[in-house]
């Protein structure tokens, strides 16, 4: 599989370029998801990246501090999830 080397802005990753795998329209996914261990051997902190563009054909990875909240699929049929 092709390999591209993404930015990450922001959160613990600010600063790197890590190779992200690219789908098969040569874009990076929408949202990159990086399990960190716990010490006390409790469960992994996900730390959670948004794909946003920097220019034409160009990404990056913008830390998202409020993690898998929001996002995802929104349907015209799909009812409102809680608040």
């Amino acid at each position: 599989m092709k390999s591209e080397d993404t930015p990450f802005v922001g959160g613990p990753l600010d600063g790197r370029v890590l190779p992200v795998l690219v789908g098969p329209t040569g874009h990076p996914p929408k949202t990159y998801r990086v399990p960190v261990p716990d010490d006390a051997g409790g469960p992994p902190t996900v730390l959670v990246y948004r794909r946003t563009p920097t220019r034409p054909g160009k990404w990056h990875y913008e830390f998202d501090p409020e993690g898998d909240k929001g996002g995802g699929l929104k349907w015209p049929w799909s009812k409102p999830g809680p608040r």
